[in-house]
């Protein structure tokens, strides 16, 4: 398994976008839950979302169903 991001991926490039803007977004998760906040980073496994009070989340991409940007 490799180790580097593939930048070139479109996924890859949107949560980029996104955490470059800023925007808030709703993550829906395998569980059910469903968390809103700004995408802080991500990594080949997490994403590290950031809450209304600057709280960090991380959330393994395994675990997620769907991420789409907060109307």
């Amino acid at each position: 398994m490799s180790t580097e991001l593939d930048v070139k991926l479109p996924s890859f490039r949107q949560l980029q976008t996104l955490i470059q803007e800023e925007s808030e977004v709703e993550i829906k998760l395998i569980t059910n839950d469903l968390l809103v906040g700004k995408v802080r980073w991500q990594d080949n496994f997490c994403i590290c979302l950031l809450d209304h009070y600057d709280q960090p989340t991380i959330v393994w991409k395994q675990a997620i169903v769907f991420l789409k940007p907060k109307p």
